[in-house]
């Protein structure tokens, strides 16, 4: 972790965390001027992974407790409350990956990943254009189906903690590891 502009801008990977609300995360992003970093790695070319309320944040905006923050941009669509039974999904949960993707290479279709979050991106709104590849988009369910991962060029993120989520977490972070 750093705070030093220089070192995010030219590192080989950047990951972007998050534990807590989406504003709050936005609004420490924005003090370290990171919403512009992460704009700026992306325009080059660089990896950036983020992981949680660190991907809810890539979004447009997010809606909590009835109060809209703009997010980073980089994808459309709003982060909103799921509609559950209960909240927060808390716990293990499979994720449904598209074949071709990286991040789900060599990890068994009933692999488990820690989930805890009550509100995520719950419609994918990206539009596909040539000569660009679409995103991959993974997709776990709580009560309602939501986008569990993606893998967007350059932009990955998952809404699950890998880090928390034993071997298959730390094989999806190799995956990620393997294409810095």
């Amino acid at each position: 972790m750093s705070a030093d502009v220089t070192a995010a801008l030219n590192a080989d990977g950047l990951v972007v965390p998050g534990v807590g609300a989406f504003a709050a995360c936005m609004a420490g992003l924005r003090s370290v001027r990171g919403d512009r970093i992460i704009g700026r790695r992306l325009a080059g070319g660089r990896p950036v992974f983020g992981i949680c309320v660190g991907m809810q944040v890539l979004f447009s905006r997010g809606v909590e407790h009835g109060a809209a923050t703009a997010g980073c941009g980089e994808w459309p669509g709003t982060v909103e409350r799921l509609k559950a039974d209960v909240l927060p999904h808390m716990g293990w949960n499979t994720v449904s990956a598209p074949a071709p993707s990286r991040l789900f290479a060599g990890l068994d279709a009933d692999a488990r990943f820690y989930f805890v979050h009550s509100y995520a991106a719950r419609r994918w709104e990206l539009e596909s254009s040539a000569p660009l590849a679409p995103a991959l988009v993974s997709w776990a369910e709580h009560g309602e189906p939501f986008v569990a991962a993606v893998e967007n060029g350059p932009l990955w993120a998952t809404q699950f903690h890998p880090e928390k989520s034993g071997d298959a977490g730390a094989h999806l972070l190799r995956n990620w590891i393997k294409t810095l």
